[in-house]
């Protein structure tokens, strides 16, 4: 039975779900679990190296093989390469050598990497694939696109969250090597649901060439910059800094952690998937464009200078985290989601999946760049919380250069 668009548009964000579900839970799991074993921030960070690292790879090679044989087999690639990923997983135990231990969860962490992002970029190249062209009524195009690309997007962070939850509460009863054997079962079930998409989904006419990965316009260029270093501006004291420190420091209980960071993603998500709604409260009818990008950038700037300087202050951590972190969970998720969209303006069904694959890429490289700066900078510090601190000015840095990027950006429209 042919799938309609909006069923397509079904299945595919259920798969991303269960996908996300999976993705967040595991990264809980390996930062709690090896952190209990005694490894220090730096050696938490190079365990998420090669995912990081082998994600951009896939963004740049994924999109061409997308492009070129369709977006359904990406998805399948990458959900069966996570069943893989967590399969791989099951036997490392504490017995274990550590620099055996390092080598081969990187090792599996790396095919982890590559899963998450065949799966991300196909989902996201999916949507403009789906959503009817709108020749005649361009705006009302335009902000059909806003609003799937919000839901789909906010809908992932805010399960993200849920496995972060799920991560913790997981590891705290099951342990690590039970948890992974759910997990492998369940994402089973989100593989089966694809299996009646189009084999065509998302496949270019004409065969691009390897020559063509980098041939990108004005805008998804400067774009990617922008968002390689917005996300190294979050992850470079979210991911492995702020769970040390709230454990080190705070003496929070990992379940404590999971479900503290799992209810930030949940908000996170969404208010991204709120973000069309937000914007007509505030008298804004029309489908964001380059000002709005730099609008939230700017703000997101000072954001993370302010709690580090709550904190050098003596105001209460626990306060100052919480309050700080809600604070940057909002503006960061409207700068997100509007960049979601706005990869999607700069682009057409044609190229869809080369472009957004470029783009997260650079989404790629910037996690890259905020994890191994997370474990190094948080080390520099003499105590947990001037290592929080140093991360969080690196954080506004980053936001900034994210800022000054955008002041490049061309006028965008959707295009059919």
């Amino acid at each position: 039975m042919k799938l309609s668009p909006l069923q397509q548009y079904g299945v595919v964000t259920a798969n991303y779900w269960a996908f996300t579900l999976t993705d967040g839970a595991l990264r809980m799991l390996v930062v709690f679990h090896f952190h209990a074993l005694g490894y220090s921030t730096l050696e938490i960070a190079f365990l998420f190296l090669f995912y990081e690292f082998f994600g951009v790879l896939t963004n740049l090679y994924g999109g061409w093989i997308g492009a070129r044989y369709g977006l359904r087999l990406t998805l399948w690639a990458g959900t069966l390469l996570q069943i893989g990923a967590l399969l791989m997983l099951m036997p490392v135990s504490a017995g274990w050598p550590k620099l055996l231990s390092v080598i081969y969860v990187m090792a599996a962490q790396a095919i982890s990497g590559i899963a998450k992002d065949l799966n991300k970029m196909s989902a996201k190249s999916a949507i403009k694939t789906v959503v009817p062209n709108a020749r005649e009524h361009a705006d009302q195009g335009n902000q059909q696109l806003f609003r799937w690309v919000a839901i789909l997007t906010g809908s992932k962070n805010a399960l993200k969250g849920v496995g972060f939850f799920l991560g913790g509460v997981l590891l705290t009863t099951v342990g690590f090597q039970a948890a992974l054997g759910w997990m492998a079962l369940g994402l089973m079930a989100g593989f089966i649901m694809t299996l009646g998409l189009p084999s065509a989904m998302g496949k270019m006419k004409s065969k691009p060439a390897l020559s063509s990965l980098l041939a990108k316009s004005e805008g998804i260029n400067w774009l990617s910059l922008a968002r390689l270093f917005l996300f190294g501006a979050r992850d470079v004291w979210f991911v492995v800094a702020l769970p040390v420190f709230l454990d080190a420091s705070l003496g929070w209980s990992f379940s404590d952690i999971g479900g503290f960071l799992g209810l930030w993603l949940i908000g996170y998500g969404v208010v991204q998937g709120s973000a069309p709604g937000l914007r007509r409260l505030w008298g804004q009818r029309t489908s964001p464009g380059v000002q709005a990008v730099q609008f939230w950038a700017a703000v997101l700037t000072a954001i993370p200078s302010l709690i580090a300087i709550a904190l050098w202050r003596d105001v209460d951590a626990s306060t100052a985290i919480i309050v700080g972190l809600v604070s940057f969970g909002v503006v960061f998720a409207m700068n997100s989601s509007i960049h979601s969209y706005m990869v999607l303006a700069y682009t057409d069904q044609e190229n869809v999946s080369m472009n957004v694959g470029f783009y997260y890429m650079a989404n790629a490289a910037g996690r890259l760049l905020g994890t191994m700066l997370s474990g190094a900078i948080f080390m520099l510090g003499d105590t947990e919380t001037a290592g929080i601190q140093a991360c969080l000015l690196a954080s506004s840095v980053l936001v900034m250069v994210s800022w000054l990027s955008s002041l490049r950006l061309p006028p965008a429209t959707a295009k059919p």
